[in-house]
């Protein structure tokens, strides 16, 4: 038996045990001489995510070996299947596999698996090209095993041919109202000048486990006038518009705890929180005090293993809010994702001294995508604090200009030679390249804390590294 972590489960887990009593029916867990896959699916913020956790809590000693693999529609976008073959081999054999290609990692998963009895639980599948990779078949597991998928697609489960299919449901009247009481006032119900409040919140949140958690901890310790005040501001967004309303609690933040907010949707979604506090403490901000002002408001969680997680509603409400911030015009917003808008932005140097922050996150099957640079492609991001691409292939062999604002810089496939003659990277905390043609780095460096140069067959200039000891280096 190899993992027997346990996962954090909601504070309140209002309703989640009913759920949880009708999945067991449907999981057949007294008999070993059967494999069954079983498919939660439901919208955004229905909590399939909380009641698979407590499945899993609560079955996984049964089996040889076990497993959650969380956020898988993210974790794709960043091409990271690899990445998560790896966890599932890591969890249920302690192996650590070595490659770079999912074809290897299908064929290692299916001979290695198929005689051990194992729990598996897929979090967030949208593709079947994720199924495909990480539980392709039956017989790629031991007798006993059971694979348990969530997502937002009831296609997806029949194409994947299940053998059952389960429907979260929205929490009922009275489930609401506990929820929403327990975040709002600490206790199973309203407190008596709040009753009909409360009511009138429950119209807003539709039952959904997220928006109450949201809204609850947003209005505790508010007194009436400020609930009056947010019911109205509810009552002027459109019907179904959840975003909307989950964007009311962001509103309340003060500019300290909406930029700390914002950097975690983009950038520091599932990284260490103390990492994440390091970098945050150098940009200026108050991590410790804005990232407990989140947790407060349930923006965001911490995990089991110290890493920093957010809802995905909410991470894709920051993306709208910063898409907003000018809506025909990429490069004069604070921070980058969408690879249509990096490519305007980086190919016609239409960056301005808004952009703090670039992801480069490549859709499934563009894996040859060509960005062209130009010299002159970073030259007004004065204020860029990030930049990270993983997959995505750049032309152009040099630049003018890098900011010095730079705390991560992480990029693959790395087309310069060498770094721009300006970039000191005196602020740099995360430095990575994987795969690119730099031959030399010249710059100080003095508060790098991880470092990881991997590939990089050209480099042979580094004679900038006086204390490799104090740095978390691989291949340089």
């Amino acid at each position: 038996m190899v993992n027997r972590t346990f996962l954090k489960v909601a504070k309140h887990p209002v309703g989640i045990e009913s759920r949880v009593r009708d999945i067991f029916q449907h999981l057949n867990t007294g008999r070993n001489d059967i494999i069954c896959t079983i498919g939660i699916f439901g919208i955004g913020g229905i909590g399939k995510t909380t009641i698979s956790k407590e499945v899993y809590n609560k079955i996984s000693y049964q089996f040889e070996g076990s497993c959650f693999l969380k956020n898988i529609r993210e974790t794709s976008k960043l091409g990271g299947l690899i990445q998560l073959q790896k966890t599932l081999l890591y969890e249920t054999l302690g192996i650590s596999l070595e490659c770079h290609d999912t074809e290897k990692g299908i064929n290692v998963i299916r001979q290695r698996l198929c005689f051990k009895r194992v729990l598996l639980i897929l979090d967030d599948v949208d593709d079947l090209v994720q199924l495909e990779t990480l539980a392709g078949a039956r017989d790629w597991f031991g007798s006993g095993s059971r694979i348990i998928i969530t997502t937002r697609d009831q296609h997806l489960l029949n194409i994947s041919k299940v053998d059952s299919k389960y429907e979260v449901k929205r929490l009922d009247h009275n489930e609401a109202l506990e929820l929403f009481s327990w975040h709002a006032f600490e206790e199973d119900k309203p407190i008596e000048d709040y009753v009909e409040l409360s009511k009138q919140v429950m119209q807003y949140a539709e039952g959904l486990p997220l928006v109450l958690t949201v809204l609850g901890s947003d209005l505790r310790g508010q007194n009436i006038n400020y609930w009056r005040s947010t019911l109205d501001k509810y009552k002027r967004i459109p019907s179904k518009n959840i975003q909307k309303v989950l964007c009311i609690s962001y509103d309340g933040l003060d500019d300290n705890e909406k930029e700390i907010f914002l950097d975690i949707a983009f950038f520091f979604n599932g990284q260490y929180l103390d990492h994440v506090v390091k970098i945050l403490d150098s940009c200026g901000f108050s991590p410790e005090n804005g990232i407990k002002r989140l947790i407060d408001k349930c923006l965001i969680t911490i995990t089991t293993y110290n890493t920093l997680w957010m809802h995905d509603l909410l991470q894709d409400m920051g993306r709208e809010i910063v898409r907003k911030e000018s809506p025909k015009e990429p490069g004069a917003r604070s921070r980058l994702w969408f690879h249509e808008d990096i490519r305007h932005v980086l190919e016609e140097n239409t960056g301005t001294n808004n952009v703090e922050g670039i992801e480069v996150i490549l859709p499934e099957g563009n894996d040859h995508d060509m960005i062209r640079l130009s010299p002159k492609s970073f030259a007004k991001m004065k204020r860029l604090r990030f930049f990270k691409s993983h997959g995505a292939y750049f032309s152009g062999r040099s630049l003018d200009y890098l900011s010095n604002e730079l705390r991560v810089l992480d990029w693959s496939n790395c087309p310069l030679q060498s770094l721009p003659s300006n970039f000191r990277g005196e602020k740099l905390f995360d430095f990575k390249l994987y795969r690119g043609r730099i031959q030399e780095i010249s710059g100080q460096f003095k508060n790098l804390t991880r470092m990881k140069f991997f590939e990089c067959i050209f480099l042979t200039k580094r004679n900038w590294i006086k204390e490799l000891d104090k740095l978390a280096c691989d291949s340089v």
